[in-house]
């Protein structure tokens, strides 16, 4: 089952990064959201780093709790809009991604995968993602099977 194996690949690579972001002190999720950050030129609001993210904001709030309490970013109200919250790192924040600038590299070798393998394997599961995304409520209806009534490995 190809949900099993992304499932499962997931949890690997999650598992892969913990060494790696333990002496950092912060979590896979945290370093997910400060890495959206770190690409970032001015301060993002909570929607664009949920959204770049493909989460909620009941999910990406308490995660800048959490980094806020540990200095890494803050966050401020819209002065014009009460309703947007502004994400920005703090000068720490800034300084860990000197820190984690190796575990790009570290998660690579660990895949053992060539570039052009893990190029490819980058493009196909954001193709997924998309499709996945975009005919979601058509794949709720299919019920396993395919255009021709085979049960399908989803």
């Amino acid at each position: 089952m190809i949900c099993f194996a992304l499932y499962s690949a997931t949890h690997a690579m999650q598992q892969a990064y913990r060494p790696l972001l333990e002496p950092l002190g912060i979590t896979y999720p945290q370093y997910l959201v400060l890495s959206v950050l770190w690409s970032a030129t001015d301060p993002l609001t909570v929607s664009a780093v949920g959204g770049a993210l493909h989460l909620d904001s009941s999910t990406i709030t308490p995660l800048l709790k959490r980094l806020e309490g540990a200095g890494l970013v803050t966050r401020r109200r819209d002065p014009q809009d009460e309703r947007k919250v502004h994400v920005s790192l703090t000068d720490t924040g800034r300084a860990l991604e000197l820190h984690a600038a190796h575990i790009p590299a570290c998660i690579f070798e660990k895949t053992g995968l060539d570039v052009g393998a893990l190029e490819n394997l980058h493009k196909d599961v954001l193709r997924l993602n998309e499709t996945l995304r975009a005919s979601s409520t058509s794949l709720s209806g299919a019920g396993g099977q395919n255009a021709s009534g085979q049960e399908t490995p989803i």
